[in-house]
């Protein structure tokens, strides 16, 4: 689209600002309006073309038809390859451009990857979506995969990679309306520690916000999407509200009552880009303007930071100029994406276990290996995946090693048929849909392949089609799906034991299923009467499943049992997982295998960890792999058969069980004792866990003792190869601080490099550590320090595997004692019971007891003169106390009427006694508590 007038705008030779702002004053304001949301219209005569914002692209282009697919991010991550992550960030946005080409008006070119999100919770539904529970490791990795994005060019971006999802997103249950309670050491140092890289390293130019709220203010809203984000980490791109965000702030938070204060608000704190409803958004956006509550510079500003970034992708500019632009055709899917897939997964593959030798496999001398399990032959794709172009299976991949004949296999489900108590069959109705139906036993039942996900989900393939089981037009239950897969996964079906083999069957929704005796009585699920009960069915086994996987590992040199999750059941966007365990079913298939066959090797498939409990002492090796794409099998078989030697290493701990968890609501990870940096207790598998078929040793270990021009900290090490084999060694370097003014992890990584080496080979490996990781969160004084503190460097291949250690005397701060005779927030407490963190609508946070808890504020510069405390307090529904104690002696107590829980007023008592060095509020009943201050 071109326009017949000449611009300063359309002039690439002025400044970017200039020509933005330029084209933003040309703007009238129902276009501005109009403008807000996610779908930019046209504005022709200035030669504006349509554009939307956001694709997504977690892993490969996604939604738009077929395109290379990688391995899932939580598999990305077990790389721990940054340079290889900006190679499929460069792949990305290579196909992201081609199907830009094709219809630009609908395929944008504004990313929306990578999923950034601090996974201190394995049981969070979306766990399959980021890069696992480390700041560092997902800093890093994340700000390699937004260079490869946004391409190397002075001038233009190849693509815009869009973070998600600002902040405190680790849970599913009742995200658009719950808090995320999170206290400033944590928030600063941990949460949103992971999101700086990928801004101020790798430049990203947009973020998305997520639904939740932190600390009772819908995230939306917070402050810190300008003064962080913006100002402090300099991003200079826009924002992005999440689906349907922006009204959810009324209709979830109920935070306000009316879309004009929501958009007003939102606008303000710095969305720039409205991805919800268009007409209601823009009402709002009307309504707003109209009373005051928006300016017309608001929405210019909010504009210009949508069009920069358009400008960036050289929309405006002649596509001469413009590397990225007519990227050809051949560059989706193209071959050397395909083999940039199957790197990839061969990376990310971790080797958990592997006792006597068990893998590799010897292909020559194997003469018979028994495939089993339910996930051996097929590849799934989850919600964010793309159209996968092809699938290699880890059963083809292994066939592709050995010779015809060698290789047997079986899924381990067991094959049904479905009776009615009157001993009627389900057959499938050919003429009808393949829609069910009951009929007599002169007709051939449909058999069906069972397959259980554990905690009520199944799914039920016809084995004459190849169909799965699916209500998905809400009224008809048919063998009708390719496959388990939809926003709803409509393939689950619902098992409800009633006594012996007889069930209730219901939907996926938990809806009652009627089967029917004529094709008149299809309605099956929607079009029931309320509160009707599901028929019942007798499942009868015709093939235990179990009992020929055994077969064929009994008779077999070698099993190796294939199990893990469908990425879409169990745990999902807006399901969290109901448990850390793997199917009992599966669990029972790797059990009975193993009775029979003491070699075998067990392949997890799965977009999390497990708990595997006892199995993890008796099975003899164990790989993990994630969801890893089309070249899933081929990379699986590569390194079952030592043709290449596993280096992925884990991104999460793998918990010996949920007893090691707190709450999942709990996002205090330093208090609850969350991921390997605070966990006192042994887990199955360490972070940084994994295992090789090569053998290193460290040598020449060394640090330097001063920060270097760049605020970098310069570490080496020597690692020499000392097996027969070409491999790679990731080299982990955490740091642990002792004689800290406050709690510290236990240890923390601050450098890896994943190296390649030959059989023999010695490299020097340099390690940087930027003084940033090295800095803690000083709640006295609101601002990072680094601590006139001991350092202890510890150099491994894992987070529990340490090679050597240097101690080193870092010169930094003393952090000088508490002032309270200065005005101190509530929230920067030094440590808690029973309390949590919400909203104080002075602009403030404020903390609540959950019932009666307490703050404790330590090493207190003594206050001789002090003789009374001052706090600002709001009495809540029911009223309460607030009680002071110095070193555990009672010193004052303050009474609060009932209130509104935002009627804050400022109380006053006298103290009772001196202070000491700790100070300690208890609060008690509906109090909350925004601030205090020793008069």
């Amino acid at each position: 689209m071109t326009a017949t007038n000449h611009y300063p705008f359309q002039d690439h030779t002025r400044p970017l600002n200039e020509r933005v702002k330029d084209l933003i004053s040309r703007f009238t304001l129902d276009e501005k309006i109009e403008s807000m949301v996610q779908y930019q219209p046209a504005i022709e005569r200035l030669g504006v073309s349509a554009y939307k914002h956001g694709t997504e692209a977690a892993h490969g282009m996604a939604w738009l038809g077929e395109a290379t697919s990688f391995p899932q991010p939580i598999g990305l991550g077990c790389t721990w390859n940054e340079e290889l992550m900006k190679q499929i960030g460069a792949a990305i946005g290579d196909e992201a451009r081609v199907f830009y080409q094709r219809n630009p008006e609908v395929n944008g070119l504004t990313l929306w990857a990578p999923t950034v999100d601090m996974e201190r919770d394995p049981r969070w539904g979306r766990t399959e979506e980021a890069y696992g529970e480390d700041p560092v490791l997902t800093g890093e990795l994340t700000a390699g995969l937004v260079k490869g994005m946004q391409g190397d060019h002075p001038t233009y971006y190849r693509s815009i990679a869009t973070l998600k999802h600002f902040i405190g997103n680790n849970n599913e249950v009742n995200r658009g309306s719950c808090s995320a309670s999170i206290d400033p050491r944590n928030m600063k140092e941990y949460y949103q520690a992971a999101f700086k890289p990928a801004f101020v390293k790798g430049g990203a130019k947009s973020m998305m916000t997520s639904y939740n709220a932190v600390n009772g203010t819908p995230t939306i809203l917070l402050d810190d999407v300008k003064k962080v984000v913006k100002e402090e980490w300099n991003m200079d791109g826009f924002i992005v509200s999440d689906a349907g965000d922006l009204l959810g702030i009324v209709n979830d938070h109920h935070y306000y009552e009316e879309y004009k204060h929501a958009v007003a608000h939102s606008i303000k704190a710095g969305i720039d880009s409205i991805t919800d409803d268009k007409e209601k958004s823009c009402a709002a956006i009307r309504e707003a303007l109209a009373e005051g509550l928006l300016t017309e510079a608001d929405l210019d500003q909010a504009l210009f930071n949508t069009f920069r970034v358009r400008f960036m992708l050289g929309e405006f500019d002649p596509a001469e100029l413009n590397p990225y632009a007519n990227t050809p055709e051949s560059k989706l899917m193209a071959p050397e994406h395909a083999a940039l897939s199957l790197r990839a997964a061969k990376e990310s593959i971790v080797l958990l276990k592997n006792d006597h030798q068990q893998l590799p496999l010897d292909a020559q001398n194997l003469q018979s290996v028994a495939v089993v399990g339910p996930l051996a032959d097929i590849v799934y794709r989850d919600w964010y995946a793309g159209t996968l172009p092809y699938k290699v299976s880890i059963l083809d991949g292994i066939k592709k090693k050995l010779s015809h004949g060698r290789v047997t296999h079986a899924t381990g489900n067991d094959h049904v048929v479905f009776e009615a108590e009157s001993d009627t069959h389900i057959v499938v109705d050919e003429a009808a849909e393949h829609k069910l139906k009951l009929a007599d036993r002169t007709q051939p039942a449909a058999v069906f392949e069972m397959t259980d996900w554990g905690w009520g989900s199944y799914t039920f393939m016809n084995t004459a089609t190849g169909k799965l089981l699916s209500t998905a037009d809400d009224k008809h239950l048919a063998a009708s799906a390719d496959e388990a897969y939809g926003w709803f996964v409509k393939e689950v079906i619902r098992l409800k034991q009633q006594k012996d083999s007889l069930y209730a069957i219901e939907s996926w929704n938990h809806q009652a299923i009627k089967l029917p005796k004529t094709q008149e009585e299809y309605a099956t699920v929607a079009e029931q009467a309320e509160g009707s009960k599901s028929d019942t069915v007798v499942l009868k086994q015709v093939k235990d499943g179990i009992a020929e996987a055994k077969q064929l590992a009994a008779a077999a040199q070698r099993a190796i049992v294939v199990v893990g999750n469908n990425p879409l059941i169990n745990g999902k966007e807006e399901i969290d997982r109901p448990s850390l365990e793997m199917a009992p079913e599966q669990r029972k298939l790797i059990e009975e295998v193993l009775a029979v066959n003491p070699n075998t090797v067990v392949v997890l498939v799965g977009g999390y960890p497990f708990v595997l409990g006892d199995l993890a002492e008796r099975i003899p090796a164990i790989v993990y792999v994630s969801h890893a794409g089309q070249e899933l099998g081929h990379a699986m078989a590569d390194v079952l058969f030592g043709d290449y030697s596993p280096a992925g290493r884990l991104n999460m701990t793998w918990y010996q069980s949920e007893q090691q968890l707190t709450d999942l609501m709990d996002y205090d990870i330093m208090s609850s004792k969350r991921t390997y940096m605070y966990l006192e207790d042994k887990p199955l598998y360490p972070f940084g866990h994994g295992l090789s078929y090569a053998t290193f040793s460290y040598q020449n270990f060394k640090m330097s003792e001063q920060f270097n021009d760049s605020d970098m900290l310069l570490g080496s090490v020597d690692i020499t190869n000392t097996s027969d084999r070409t491999a790679d060694e990731v080299v982990q370097l955490y740091v642990t601080v002792s004689n800290s003014r406050v709690k510290r992890p236990r240890k923390k990584l601050v450098a890896f490099a994943r190296v390649t080496l030959a059989a023999g080979e010695t490299k020097t490996v340099a390690l940087h550590i930027p003084k940033d990781y090295l800095m803690m969160w000083d709640v006295t004084r609101d601002r990072f320090v680094l601590e006139a503190a001991s350092y202890t460097f510890a150099v491994g291949s894992t987070s529990e595997l340490i090679h050597d250690r240097i101690e080193l005397s870092l010169e930094g701060e003393v952090i000088p004692p508490r002032q309270l005779t200065t005005w101190t927030r509530a929230e920067n407490y030094d440590a808690y019971q029973e309390v949590y963190l919400d909203e104080s609508k002075e602009g403030t946070t404020c903390v609540i007891a959950k019932q009666q808890g307490l703050i404790v504020f330590q090493n207190i510069e003594p206050s001789p003169a002090a003789n009374r405390v001052k706090a600002r307090a709001a009495g809540g529904s029911e009223g309460g106390k607030l009680s002071f104690y110095a070193n555990n002696q009672h010193i004052a107590t303050i009474e609060l009427a009932a209130s509104g829980d935002q009627e804050w007023i400022d109380v006053e008592a006298p103290l009772q006694a001196a202070l000491g060095s700790e100070f300690t509020i208890q609060l008690q009943g509906t109090v909350r508590l925004s601030g205090f201050q020793l008069l």
